[in-house]
């Protein structure tokens, strides 16, 4: 009688304990990922476009014993102020870069930025407002002066690239008064509210390709080749 219900006992126990294991191997397959696989539920990452040289890369013909070739290099930044700019999201891709007593020279260079709006907007004069519009275009709000008096007008315009400038040119310039006033006033107040942006602080040899407006202000693509990125010794 006594073995009977030992040994009931250690059969109940040792269901409860398969059951107690099973449970506990599927909340921890649950709740973890992978060894190595970074934070739960996060993707994996991929690799940055065109980021990289082609397989087989080979150095240049006559590289010296003083120069350093580095196939490919690439750099992320969140804020960069250079020649007293800003620009933020800086993203650089170089190919073929080499190092040596001549300086630090990409042969193909690709960055992506974005300008602020109060970047440009400092250029326009105090007060100036630029911020996004709907349709990928941009908006302008400033106090000119034009015919003697004081106006506050809003222009909206396109953006786009011409001669390696960035350039906003207004479609519509409001303020508040009526159409014929209006249309009779925007060719005197146009040229207030017209951007015109070089991009500063980037190495010489970057020409802008493209630029389009988002949220935080105009994120440019500028593209190069044989671009020094750091003067000789």
């Amino acid at each position: 009688m006594m073995w009977t219900r030992a040994k009931d006992w250690l059969i109940g126990a040792t269901g409860m304990v398969l059951v107690l294991g099973v449970t506990f191997a599927i909340l921890w397959w649950t709740v973890s990922d992978p060894a190595g696989g970074g934070e739960p539920g996060a993707a994996a990452p991929s690799p940055s476009t065109g980021a990289g040289s082609p397989p087989g890369a080979e150095p240049p013909a006559g590289l010296g014993g003083d120069q350093v070739w580095l196939a490919d290099l690439a750099l992320d930044a969140g804020t960069v102020v250079a020649a007293g700019s800003t620009l933020r999201d800086v993203r650089a891709v170089g190919q073929d870069v080499v190092t040596g007593p001549g300086g630090l020279v990409a042969a193909r260079l690709a960055v992506d930025a974005t300008v602020p709006f109060d970047v440009v907007a400092g250029e326009l004069g105090n007060g100036t407002v630029v911020r996004a519009a709907d349709g990928g275009q941009a908006t302008v709000v400033r106090t000119v002066e034009a015919l003697g008096r004081e106006l506050s007008v809003i222009a909206t315009g396109t953006v786009e690239v011409q001669s390696g400038r960035l350039v906003v040119e207004p479609r519509s310039i409001d303020f508040g008064g009526p159409d014929f006033l209006s249309d009779a006033t925007a060719a005197v107040v146009r040229r207030f509210v017209t951007i015109e942006h070089d991009i500063k602080g980037l190495p010489e040899g970057l020409v802008l390709q493209d630029v389009t407006v988002q949220g935080d202000g105009f994120r440019a693509n500028l593209r190069g080749e044989d671009v020094k990125l750091a003067p000789g010794r």
